[in-house]
């Protein structure tokens, strides 16, 4: 089993930041990828970013140049640093965890909104 706890939403005005954490605890010599998904009202989940136990990192094309993910291994924390923030980047985001057999954990979800 793996806990997800997120911590780091809230409110932020557009072209803000926020940077999300994500402390994960349990079986992790398990989990191969870490990342974060987001889901907007009316939407459905999508990716955002995702990070190999290898440090390699992928991102949502809406995202790119604006977020940047990072994996602390020794601490199992993962983190979402988040750029000039739009509107649209209102969401609950989520944060996962995918064993090598390709199951997933979830985290609880922390709200982001972006408005002024």
């Amino acid at each position: 089993q793996v806990q997800l706890v997120e911590s780091g939403g809230g409110l932020v005005q557009p072209g803000g930041s926020l940077r999300l954490s994500c402390a994960a605890s349990g079986s992790m010599s398990s989990i191969d990828v870490m990342g974060w998904y987001r889901q907007a009202p009316g939407k459905e989940r999508e990716l955002v970013a995702r990070v190999t136990r290898g440090g390699s990192a992928n991102y949502a094309d809406s995202v790119k140049g604006r977020f940047t993910i990072s994996r602390d291994t020794a601490k199992n924390t993962v983190y979402l640093q988040m750029n000039s923030l739009k509107a649209e980047d209102t969401a609950v985001y989520y944060c996962n965890a995918e064993t090598f057999y390709k199951y997933n954990y979830w985290g609880q979800g922390t709200q982001v909104t972006v408005s002024s």
